[in-house]
């Protein structure tokens, strides 16, 4: 597997597959690029090249001692974009990963990327504040921090069948939710825990509004992770180009229960 080293000297894994018009895949909280395993041969199969990067603290990239802040994060994305020297570039992330791009656009430009995808996005901010009231109290934050805390993977395990939407007939194998839970049960406990943090606490408002590229927002009604009411809701009326699809029944891992849907609505997106 690929790496390249960055100018904090840690070691970042990534994959790189076909050719033509570049999309790379930005992993959501806690888990790596393995888990766009159904994007990327469809993508594959349309003429695009894609690129897969395991952030710091997950999948095989190096487990860094620090580094976890969302601008060097950020910078990480820039660092492998640059590395490959990509152009005409279309991000596609999810979650945690829509914060790491749309900041990526804000500290570093938006000259080598032609528009963004983003799955369940956890911007422009999900902490409540006298200045953004449908965010989510920062008691329940901290009660769900502690609780990562106390007992990992209980934690995931109590979260996997909501993060499908099983409940709401969702058709998702109990295999594949074990796979995905392992994934995320394989990234450092440091990084899962400092991320967790940042991801509800970050302000990413000004990022979103400096957005001047297309961007596709795809999320779900019922998503118990980063509520959309919260999120994509409030993204899409603050960047100039972006249009929001919401899914009636898809949980936060709409990128596996509701793939070819997902899927069909970024190419539809990118032949636009």
């Amino acid at each position: 597997m690929p790496t390249f080293q960055t100018t904090d000297n840690t070691v970042l894994a990534y994959q790189d597959y076909g050719t033509g018009t570049p999309i790379v895949f930005v992993a959501g909280w806690s888990l790596y690029s393995d888990m766009w395993e159904y994007q990327v041969p469809f993508f594959l199969e349309h003429g695009y090249r894609c690129v897969m990067v395991d952030r710091r603290g997950h999948g095989r990239s190096d487990r860094a001692s620090n580094g976890y802040d969302i601008d060097t994060r950020a910078d990480d994305l820039a660092e492998l974009i640059e590395h490959l020297d990509l152009r005409e570039v279309i991000l596609v992330a999810h979650s945690a990963g829509g914060g790491e791009v749309v900041r990526y656009l804000n500290r570093h430009g938006q000259d080598r990327v032609q528009r963004i995808a983003l799955l369940a996005p956890a911007i422009p901010f999900m902490c409540r504040t006298a200045d953004n009231p449908v965010g989510v109290p920062i008691e329940l934050l901290e009660a769900s921090n502690a609780q990562l805390r106390a007992d990992r993977p209980k934690w995931f395990a109590d979260r996997a069948q909501g993060y499908f939407a099983t409940h709401l007939g969702v058709n998702v194998s109990a295999a594949v939710i074990d796979e995905e839970m392992k994934r995320c049960l394989s990234a450092s406990p440091y990084a899962v825990d400092v991320m967790q943090r940042a991801l509800f606490t970050t302000d990413h408002r000004a990022d979103v509004a400096a957005v001047t590229v297309p961007m596709l927002l795809l999320h779900g009604l019922p998503d118990q992770s980063i509520p959309i009411e919260v999120s994509s809701r409030e993204a899409v009326k603050l960047a100039p180009h972006a249009v929001l699809k919401e899914y009636p029944d898809a949980g936060h891992g709409l990128y596996i229960s509701h793939a070819a849907q997902v899927n069909s609505d970024i190419l539809e997106f990118l032949k636009n």
